[in-house]
């Protein structure tokens, strides 16, 4: 949040714009688990409607009255059917065998047997509905209808959240960037790059709306039309504001190289798809088009928006700090702390879905607990960058659900598989240039001093495991629901409150280091953690969307066609290394996905590379990059959590080259080295086949 952007606002205007928005987004994400676990409920209703009444799946919905005539008088009908037959003949059809009296009694009493049978069925039915009957099936169909609403309005919704976030995320001068604004020049020149990339997909977005609906066709969409048009606009006005009023407390003077850096990172790459739809294409609503294409996978980013606020109430828990606490007594160096520290993120970083997630939810906590043993600022930096990296080729992380989802040649279970290999592996790569770079003995503390503590700081997590465990279970005997890849993001954050809850209301423990950012009751962390994960989702989505539109353009900017040709598997992995950094270093991890599956692993299929072994290394490389300058977002994100000073200081530490820039060549060494051996290790020995 931007100490300065809540300084000059007035305090009804601040007002508004904190609460207002926050509670958009909160009712919105309470709304979508509500949804989703609706899905699980109804069935679990169902079943028990089943059990409660017999024939409840007739019972479900109204029985109507049958309309036949039940009591019918067989002579009657015959004679009537027989005048009918008489007086459509003519007399002249030499295949008419006349009226067959029999034949049609035998009909009128079948149809009147089965109308009578109709008739009591029906009756059966409507006795059995009582007015609980009514209640409880009013109650399921109210989880299908939300469970059914929900589903068919995820662009819509997305929509809401990326603009309202996004909009929070302007106001706040909290959108992702490599520095943070500290001067008027900083403020103008950031301000009015805002406005002009806002203002280019608002004017391209209006256009978009009346080419559509000026054709003839049929408009299939238009929530998402609009959706798009007023949304853009919304943010426009927020950047207009931001760029007329007077900010205080800023320093004077400043540079435009630094001012530069400041401008959000989403909307250089605006500008640049604007300037290619705007100005080479001539196609003013080509930006639009492009853009939509975010909103095609709505679901999986309105899961990144559940997963962001499972972060930030995580953020609220003890749950970091006790964790390291059972490692502290034995007075581990820091650089096998910062070992510790990588292989503990991993987990949550499975289950929060992206690297940059879990940066932003516990990079705090891991750098504080790191300095608090001592470890010099760049070790500090350099493990909480990669906190993120390791984890996310673990059971249940997003992105490797989005590739089994685009990719019909792989399946979670074998990527899963092999990506915990490939987990095991990086962290022994991590330690092993912990050892080679450390600065002092490896000397821990004598098992009788750091095992008693430890032991007592273990018990402590006991409460939080029984927590989980206790909500694990009733969602598993409640909705039949499991912790999985596809649940995980509507579970997390039930389960992270009841964390809370606990904290606040059971537990009355003292926190193990006091943080301002911690809110005393359930309420105060709840609305604090939306808050923060208002900020953080705008700021993300804006990023993801605009480097969605590569996608959009079909790849077009990224071509691998030179794949094809290479005559060597290792000269095609090199240049598929080289390709997939590259793409790291420059866009968001969801989009190198979308682009990855797109242009690039087509043919290299083709060219004989196991799908399961490309996208090992893939997800490696993407890593490596998130890691690399120039832009490398890991770092980024790390900056934000830990603070401009530290990262200041940590500049002026170092005796030599390696020390002076550790938090960049620890995390490339080790990713690097990862990937060599990813990439390479199956061809050298031959495992890099369908056989692998």
């Amino acid at each position: 949040m931007s100490e300065i952007a809540l300084k000059n606002n007035p305090p009804f205007l601040t007002q508004l714009t904190d609460r207002v928005p926050i509670s958009v987004i909160l009712l919105l994400l309470v709304f979508l688990i509500f949804a989703r676990t609706g899905e699980s409920l109804h069935g679990q209703l169902t079943k028990l409607g089943e059990a409660l009444w017999d024939d409840y799946f007739s019972l479900r919905e109204d029985t109507p009255t049958p309309t036949c005539d039940r009591f019918i008088n067989i002579e009657s009908g015959l004679d009537v059917l027989e005048a009918e037959s008489n007086a459509s003949s003519s007399g002249f059809d030499l295949f008419d065998e006349g009226f067959n009296r029999e034949a049609s009694r035998l009909s009128l009493e079948r149809q009147k047997a089965e109308c009578s049978a109709a008739y009591v069925q029906a009756e059966y039915l409507q006795s059995k509905v009582t007015p609980g009957v009514r209640a409880f099936r009013y109650i399921e169909h109210q989880f299908s209808m939300a469970s059914l609403f929900a589903t068919a309005q995820q662009q819509f919704f997305l929509i809401v959240l990326l603009f309202v976030a996004g909009s929070i995320a302007t106001q706040r001068q909290h959108h992702i960037t490599f520095r943070p604004i500290s001067t008027t020049l900083d403020h103008r020149i950031s301000t009015a790059l805002q406005f002009v990339a806002n203002a280019l997909l608002a004017v391209s977005a209006w256009s978009y709306r009346a080419t559509v609906y000026g054709s003839t066709i049929e408009v299939h969409n238009p929530e998402m039309i609009n959706g798009l048009a007023i949304g853009s606009t919304g943010l426009v006005l927020v950047s207009l504001f931001q760029l007329i009023r007077h900010p205080r407390n800023l320093d004077q003077g400043g540079s435009i190289g630094r001012a530069l850096l400041t401008v959000p990172l989403y909307t250089f790459v605006m500008l640049l798809f604007a300037f290619i739809t705007f100005g080479v294409k001539q196609h003013v609503a080509g930006l639009a088009i492009y853009f939509s294409s975010f909103f095609e996978h709505a679901g999986t980013y309105l899961d990144v928006g559940l997963y962001l606020w499972s972060g930030m109430l995580l953020k609220q828990t003890q749950i970091g700090e006790r964790v390291f606490s059972v490692f502290t007594p034995w007075k581990l160096p820091p650089e096998l702390l910062a070992f510790v520290a990588v292989v503990v993120m991993a987990v949550p970083t499975a289950y929060t879905g992206a690297s940059s997630i879990i940066i932003l939810a516990m990079g705090t906590v891991v750098y504080r607990e790191l300095r608090k043993v001592g470890t010099r600022r760049q070790l500090a930096l350099a493990t909480t960058a990669m906190s993120g990296s390791t984890g996310i080729v673990l059971r249940p992380c997003l992105l490797v659900v989005i590739i089994s989802i685009l990719n019909k040649e792989v399946v979670t279970d074998d990527l899963f598989l092999w990506g915990a290999r490939v987990f095991m592996l990086t962290v022994m790569v991590f330690f092993f240039y912990a050892l080679l770079t450390k600065q002092e003995p490896l000397r821990v503390a004598k098992v009788s001093e750091a095992l008693p503590p430890s032991l007592g700081n273990l018990w402590s997590l006991l409460p939080y495991i029984l927590v989980f465990t206790v909500m694990m279970a009733l969602y598993a005997v409640s909705l039949d629901a499991y912790m999985d890849q596809f649940s995980a993001p509507i579970i997390l954050p039930v389960l992270i409150v009841a964390v809370i809850t606990y904290e606040r209301w059971i537990s009355k423990a003292k926190p193990i280091y006091h943080d301002s950012e911690r809110m005393d009751t359930v309420n105060g962390a709840i609305n604090k953690s939306m808050a923060d994960a208002s900020i953080h989702i705008g700021a993300l989505l804006m990023l993801m969307s605009t480097f969605m539109i590569i996608q959009g353009m079909g790849g077009k900017m990224v071509s691998a066609t030179f794949l094809a040709d290479f005559d060597s598997t290792y000269a095609t992995m090199g240049a598929l290394v080289l390709l997939f950094v590259l793409i790291g270093m420059f866009v968001e991890s969801m989009a190198a996905v979308a682009i990855v599956s797109l242009m690039i692993a087509p043919i290299a299929y083709q060219q004989g590379i196991n799908p399961i072994h490309f996208w090992m290394t893939c997800l490696v490389a993407l890593e490596m990059g998130y890691l690399s300058p120039p832009v490398a977002l890991s770092h980024i994100f790390t900056r934000q959590v830990v603070g401009e000073k530290e990262c200041l200081l940590a500049a002026q530490e170092g005796h030599n080259f390696y020390y002076r820039h550790e938090k960049y060549l620890l995390p490339l060494l080790v990713m690097g080295t990862t990937l060599v051996i990813v990439a390479f290790g199956p061809l050298f020995f031959d495992i890099g086949g369908q056989s692998l």
